[in-house]
């Protein structure tokens, strides 16, 4: 395996959106507030009854085809990792964007928007790889705070933010709509 990351511009976006960010949801953590979150909050980890496919593609809003409609996108990090000629993965990395509210209208801090690697590349540490990229990236333009959003369906992902250094900041039990039963977990990594 010849692994190259590249820093692209948003005119690659189709083709970084064909690696699948799909996953299998088995398990959930289930956030539950100690003393209605006076004692804190823990986490725990359950199987689910029902085992589904998560695909955030799925939602025509966060295809990554889509970004540069919503937002100026035109100071964000796009990044790409190839093995060889094939494109395998991508992160990126969003940064003064004063309409991303996840930024809270600084410019010291930088939101992981996105991450993904084709299912047949997972676990060979691909994802370590863009996320210490994607640090330094931010790094380079003074940021002092790496932001990522995730979910308390993506299991695998909380714990693979962990490894990478980053704490739970902070969480939303109504981030989004009740049908789809999820809570928001919020991670970050002072860099």
């Amino acid at each position: 395996m010849e692994l190259k990351i590249s820093v692209e511009t948003p005119e690659i976006l189709a083709d970084y959106e064909k690696v699948s960010i799909a996953f299998r949801a088995e398990t959930v953590f289930r956030v539950e507030l100690v003393e209605n979150g006076l004692g804190g909050v823990r986490l725990f980890e359950e199987s689910l009854a029902m085992p589904f496919v998560k695909d955030y593609d799925e939602f025509e809003v966060e295809r990554p085809t889509r970004w540069a409609t919503l937002f100026d996108i035109s100071n964000w990090g796009i990044l790409s990792v190839f093995d060889g000629a094939k494109r395998i993965g991508g992160a990126a990395i969003a940064w003064k964007t004063p309409e991303i509210h996840m930024l809270e209208g600084r410019e010291d801090l930088a939101c992981l928007w996105d991450l993904r690697v084709a299912p047949e590349y997972r676990g060979r540490k691909i994802g370590q790889r863009l996320f210490a990229f994607a640090l330094h990236w931010a790094k380079e333009r003074n940021c002092r705070l790496f932001k990522v959003e995730t979910q308390n369906v993506n299991v695998a992902a909380c714990r693979f933010y962990a490894r990478q250094g980053c704490h739970l900041g902070g969480f939303n039990l109504h981030a989004y709509p009740e049908t789809l039963n999820e809570t928001q977990l919020i991670w970050y990594r002072k860099i």
